[in-house]
Formats: structure tokens, sequence, C-alpha cells
């Protein structure tokens, strides 16, 4: 089965210095029927405008990735970590029993163009912890990369949940069968060019939810950018 979210039925914010479209009900807008797919809770696809950012907040519980796509973002955090997170890099903050952090986009004069993604952990009151690597060499190869994974197997991203979640940017049209099993759940979300899920056109925000499938069929365009949920 599959249900399709399209980009322009998504949940929009617009705060001048951030303009944001959420996939799932986040803050102000709320929708019953979006409430997440499986245990990825959040997907805001947000564009900060240069001098400006997330001043200092808290979480708890809940392991937030963000993905460059343009621009870069400017972290620091109460567990005293600075950094700064670009194109072709993937950060994890693992919220647990508390931690306060903020993101800035320093570029005076660039949007930062980014993915906040919150996944619920599969325990509560964990360690806060913080993890990023960069996938830059990786994305060369046109094909599905691991990026972030339970055991941060292959060189990914260490993730407190069951997720596998793959990013492409691709340098060539593509094509791959997904195996996975039907216990699972699947998420693909695009975010530059065309990717075709089981023959389904999917283009720049959309997102598509698959469940009770063994396998599932995808062909992308050269210069196609997506990212892909293998969740419990």
């Amino acid at each position: 089965m599959m249900t399709i979210r399209r980009s322009q039925e998504r949940g929009t914010a617009d705060h001048g210095w951030l303009k944001s479209r959420h996939t799932f009900s986040f803050a102000d807008y709320y929708d019953p029927k979006q409430m997440g797919f499986s245990v990825l809770r959040v997907i805001n696809e947000d564009r900060i405008e240069g001098g400006s950012g997330f001043g200092a907040h808290g979480h708890r519980d809940m392991e937030i990735i963000s993905y460059v796509i343009d621009g870069a973002l400017d972290h620091k955090d109460s567990m005293g970590t600075k950094a700064t997170i670009r194109p072709g890099e993937v950060q994890r903050m693992s919220a647990g029993t508390g931690v306060r952090h903020s993101e800035f986009n320093h570029l005076l004069e660039q949007t930062t163009h980014f993915l906040q993604i919150w996944i619920v952990p599969e325990k509560l009151g964990i360690e806060p912890s913080y993890d990023q690597r960069s996938f830059q060499n990786d994305f060369s190869c046109s094909d599905l990369i691991l990026v972030a994974s339970k055991q941060g197997r292959n060189g990914s991203v260490s993730i407190n949940q069951d997720v596998d979640m793959y990013a492409c940017k691709a340098q060539n049209d593509g094509e791959k069968k997904l195996q996975t099993f039907s216990h699972r759940h699947i998420w693909i979300q695009v975010i530059k060019g065309t990717v075709k899920v089981e023959g389904t056109e999917l283009n720049p925000g959309d997102g598509a939810g698959l469940e009770k499938i063994e396998a599932v069929n995808l062909t992308w365009s050269q210069g196609a950018e997506f990212l892909v949920f293998d969740l419990p």
C-alpha cells in the first residue's frame, strides 16, 4: 500500500526570517491525519534567511536530524558542541533527558535550505548525544547511501531507533529495487528532481509512504536528490 503526500498539501509557516513547509503536524500546523509515519514524526523543509536562525531552545526524547541542502547551518548546544553543517553532511542530536541548542545561518547573503527531521527514539530518558558525518565523497556514486542507522553501520551516523536512513544525490539517471520486509515501513522524501516510486512520479517536496511490501522499485533522473527511510 502506498500513500502520496504532495508538496502543495503540506503545512506552511512564514516567520519572515524562516519559511517552512511541514510534511506532518508541527507547531501551529495541525492535521490529525498527518501526525507522522511509523516513528518518523517530523519532516520540515526550512529556509533560513542570512543572519538569522533559531535561538537557544530545548528538546527532550527525540532524535533530531539536520540535512543541509544549500548554505550552512551553525549549531551550538548545552553539551558544549559547536559545529557547522554543510551540504553533503548529516547531523544527529539525541535530545534524551533534555538539551538546549541553537541553529543559525551566518551567511549574510545566502539562504540556508535544509530538512529538519524528528524520529521517535526506541527508549525515553537516554543521555543526550551528538553525531555528525560527511558523505560528500560517497554521493559521487549516484546510489542510495546509508547516512544514519541504529548501529552506525558502514560509517553512518548512529541513531537510537531501528531506522535506516538513505540519501541519494544522483549524478546520473538511476534505478534500484530496495528490499525490505512486509512488517517494515518505507518513506521517500524528494528534495530535487524527479523520482518514480513503483511508477508513480514524485517531484520536489513530495513524499510517499509504503507499507506491507517486501520490495520497492525506484527510478530517478539525473540531478535528483532524495531521502529514503526504512522504518519499523
